[in-house]
C-alpha cells in the first residue's frame, strides 16, 4: 500500500473515531447497531460510554500501527 493511501485511511479512521467519541454517535450505536463497530455479542448491552471507550482504545492501537507503518512499509499490508 502506498503512503498516500495509508495516510488517507488513517485520517478516515480518525474522523470516524472523532464522530463516535466526541460527535455523539456512541448514543446512536447503542443496542443492535453496536455490532457494526464492535465484533462481539456482549456489545448489545453496552452503553454509549463503553462504546466510546472501546472505539478510543482501538484508535490508540491503530495510531501505533500507523506510526510504525510510516517507517516500515511492510507493516502496511493486511494479513487476512
Amino acid at each position: 500500500m502506498n503512503l498516500f493511501l495509508w495516510i488517507a485511511l488513517y485520517l478516515a479512521n480518525t474522523a470516524f473515531v472523532w464522530w463516535v467519541v466526541w460527535g455523539g454517535a456512541a448514543e446512536w450505536f447503542e443496542g443492535w447497531r453496536s455490532l457494526l463497530i464492535v465484533d462481539w455479542l456482549f456489545a448489545l448491552q453496552w452503553n454509549s460510554e463503553q462504546i466510546a471507550l472501546y472505539t478510543l482504545v482501538c484508535w490508540v492501537g491503530h495510531t501505533i500501527w500507523f506510526v510504525v507503518g510510516l517507517f516500515v512499509p511492510e507493516v502496511r499490508t493486511f494479513f487476512w
